[in-house]
């Protein structure tokens, strides 16, 4: 049975960082969704490109059955929109409880992740400076449990898979593959678009 994955996607998000993860995993077999946050079907990405969703966030129910990864892209303003949604927050913390794969990138893993408490005890990467902001919207309890900044262009902690931003998409899609599939599916597809 092919894995599955969703991607979430509100106005203002980074076209490279959802586009190049929905490319390269259905690349390699993998069930991709992509889910508008608000009613609208289309979404409006930060440099004006208009991706054609597959459902609603709210028609999920909040139900994460069935799906292997949560994919979520970076971008401005579309991040600060993932994470004043209520339904993007139920339901990364109901994939994080079942203990499936948490993938985000450039600004999302810092204003997104963070003050879920995605990151506390996690290596992670983010766009560079982001990472203060992180540390900042953590509570108490999650700072005690802090999280690890680093460098690196992809982190994989675990269930959560964090990247830099649109010029290590890439990478980032592969990382994901790896972990859902194996690491000889990931080198096939990173051999194949010249990564």
């Amino acid at each position: 049975m092919p894995k599955k994955a969703i991607v979430l996607l509100a106005e203002g998000f980074e076209e490279v960082e959802a586009i190049t993860p929905i490319d390269y995993l259905r690349r390699a077999g993998i069930e991709v969704s992509v889910a508008s946050i608000s009613s609208n079907m289309v979404v409006k990405g930060a440099r004006d490109i208009r991706i054609k969703t597959d459902i609603i966030l709210a028609d999920l129910s909040w139900q994460t059955d069935g799906y292997d990864a949560v994919i979520v892209p970076g971008g401005m303003p579309g991040s600060t929109y993932l994470a004043a949604s209520e339904e993007v927050g139920v339901f990364l913390k109901k994939m994080a409880d079942a203990g499936k794969l948490i993938c985000a990138i450039c600004a999302a893993p810092a204003v997104v992740l963070a003050p879920l408490g995605l990151l506390a005890g996690k290596k992670f990467t983010c766009y560079p400076g982001m990472e203060k902001g992180a540390a900042a919207q953590q509570t108490t309890a999650q700072q005690a449990a802090a999280s690890t900044w680093l460098e690196d262009r992809v982190v994989t902690d675990g269930s959560i898979i964090t990247s830099r931003g649109a010029g290590t998409a890439g990478e980032f899609a592969i990382a994901i593959i790896n972990k859902l599939i194996d690491e000889a599916a990931g080198k096939k597809i990173a051999d194949a678009v010249l990564l």
